[in-house]
């Protein structure tokens, strides 16, 4: 071969390592930080899914298997006494609540019933919202992650864009080659946040939803069972 064609020949550049391991081992040391941020709040997030999607499918299980039982014609003095014994929640804490401010006006020789309606209807109200609280416990991470992440993310790439035309002003060679690890490595900070993002926001549309229809139920059966104690009252006045 003659000398002079090797001369004139490009030089071969090293192939770059692109993989996702590569790509974060390579990351400058805040985009870095970034990426560890974001895996570990993807895997918060898929935790609390996977938390609350079984606490709600119990917690409609429980509300099924209680209205099924208090709708039989079961004595409601029995049912009390079988659910005060243990620690309830959800619609049977409601039910035992309510149970437990009546008995303790007839039992504490009240002279007079007037007001116990009304505070049967608060304890009731005061059940519903620690009920709520605890099914919304930790979707405000989910609304968190959801609408903050893919801005982490960009600030990854950002910072790491600018990394990346740093080096490139120092090395002074403008090559696909040699820019393009770089712009892959800003740009899976970006990826990672809406890796993080879509699943958090998706899943706390559908959780509020679900809190909404649980609460409705609480709340209908309140007034229902409010109604019964009410006439109840009045039948004995």
């Amino acid at each position: 071969m003659n000398p002079s064609d090797i001369a004139q020949a490009p030089l071969a550049l090293p192939a770059a390592d692109v993989s996702l391991w590569a790509l974060f081992i390579q990351a400058h040391f805040v985009v870095k930080t970034v990426m560890i941020g974001l895996m570990i709040a993807s895997v918060w997030v898929w935790a609390i899914v996977v938390d609350k999607t079984i606490l709600y499918t119990r917690t409609r299980r429980q509300i099924d298997r209680f209205e099924q039982v208090f709708w039989s014609g079961q004595n409601l003095e029995e049912l009390y006494q079988s659910l005060s014994s243990r620690p309830t929640d959800s619609i049977a804490a409601l039910f035992v609540a309510a149970m437990r401010e009546w008995k303790r006006t007839y039992e504490g020789g009240a002279r007079t019933l007037a007001g116990l309606t009304e505070r049967i209807e608060k304890v009731m109200d005061v059940t519903i919202g620690r009920e709520v609280e605890r099914l919304e416990r930790r979707l405000l991470v989910l609304a968190t992650v959801g609408s903050a992440g893919p801005f982490v993310g960009l600030f990854g790439t950002v910072w790491g864009i600018m990394t990346s035309f740093q080096s490139i002003a120092a090395s002074k060679n403008t090559s696909l080659a040699v820019v393009a690890p770089g712009i892959a490595e800003a740009l899976f900070a970006t990826a990672l946040g809406l890796v993080a993002a879509i699943p958090a926001t998706i899943f706390y549309n559908k959780f509020s939803s679900e809190v909404g229809r649980l609460a409705q139920r609480l709340e209908g059966f309140a007034d229902e069972f409010s109604a019964i104690l009410s006439r109840q009252v009045d039948e004995r006045t």
